[in-house]
């Protein structure tokens, strides 16, 4: 994987539909286990793009 395009590009959001799916299995709930991996594997991708 390319670090450097970790922000808003594939690597981002890819890691954070992964933790979607494990969010939403710990919840039961996948709307909201993918709102929140998605949103976390943004905001972590931007915080290491700095």
């Amino acid at each position: 994987m390319n670090k450097k395009n970790w922000g808003l590009s594939g690597s981002g959001l890819a890691y954070g539909l992964s933790l979607g799916l494990v969010f939403g299995m710990l919840f039961e709930n996948w709307a909201l286990g993918l709102a929140m991996g998605v949103a976390f594997g943004v905001s972590f991708g931007s915080a290491k793009k700095e």
